[in-house]
């Protein structure tokens, strides 16, 4: 996440920005008159600006099927990462400490100095991501994961399925979090970003031992129990998913595919889950 542009942007440049995002809810490739329109600024003035973002990789050029622009994935980061800085939530960015097929995970600071975690929902960045996210669509309605996405109001669009999975992470996150379960505090969300308390700990495939293994495995069953008897199933709950700290206390993280125990198929991810650790902690300890 590069984001030594972003400090010295104007305001009318994130206007332009934010005129190409919009323009792309109807729009594969958004004419450059439709981004002067809906920016609001004087003819010219919104093309140079254009060309500068162009340069910067925050809007990528294309002919076809005629000539205009699309947003990027680093702009759309710098859109929520501004939204989110100019609401207090973050001050600044740290390093990257995680990174996956579908997030990128950065330490941030608020205006306070707090370190916090910054989580960038990536999506759609293979063609099995694609194929197996067909949950983030609304009730009822077709994913065609075969068809191009042309705009960002299409299911398949990259874009959209990353901001509907922060935003399902972040309901998770919060529900949870009310009920006092161990996760991490949520803070803020926009977009396809999430901001939350830096959970301290080691995700639990490093350890490779435990002073009470017994008493973390009897948790970590009670914990998929306590979220089966508020409805839900986290359906990816393994070693990977699970920070422990120096006093063996257990942090759930990654919620975006958890799924309701009215689901089809809870039982079988409920077994799963299961499963996961169990088979973890035979190998392990």
């Amino acid at each position: 996440l590069d984001v030594k542009v972003l400090r010295y942007m104007s305001s009318d440049e994130f206007r332009v920005l934010t005129a190409c995002e919009m323009g792309m809810k109807n729009h594969e490739v958004v004419p450059s008159a439709l981004i002067e329109s809906i920016s609001g600024l004087k003819r010219g003035g919104a093309y140079k600006l254009i060309r500068l973002l162009a340069k910067n990789k925050l809007v990528a050029h294309s002919s076809k099927p005629y000539d205009g622009y699309r947003l990027t994935s680093k702009g759309y980061d710098y859109l929520a990462l501004k939204t989110l800085c100019k609401r207090g939530s973050l001050s600044a960015i740290g390093i990257q400490v995680g990174v996956g097929k579908e997030s990128d995970i950065f330490t941030a600071v608020t205006p306070e100095g707090e370190e916090v975690a910054l989580k960038l929902h990536k999506l759609g960045r293979t063609f099995r991501t694609l194929k197996n996210n067909r949950d983030y669509t609304r009730p009822g309605q077709s994913f065609n994961w075969r068809a191009r996405a042309r705009s960002l109001s299409e299911p398949a669009h990259p874009l959209y399925m990353s901001r509907l999975s922060a935003l399902k992470e972040y309901a998770f996150m919060s529900a949870l979090h009310a009920k006092g379960l161990p996760v991490p505090t949520p803070i803020d969300v926009n977009r396809h970003c999430v901001v939350m308390s830096l959970a301290h700990g080691f995700q639990l495939n490093s350890v490779q031992r435990l002073l009470h293994p017994a008493a973390v495995f009897s948790s970590l069953m009670e914990l998929i129990c306590t979220l089966a008897s508020y409805g839900l199933i986290h359906c990816d709950f393994n070693e990977f998913n699970l920070l422990i700290d120096d006093e063996e206390k257990v942090t759930l993280i990654d919620f975006p595919q958890m799924i309701s125990t009215s689901h089809p198929n809870a039982a079988f991810y409920f077994d799963r889950d299961v499963e996961c650790v169990r088979a973890f902690f035979r190998r392990r300890f």
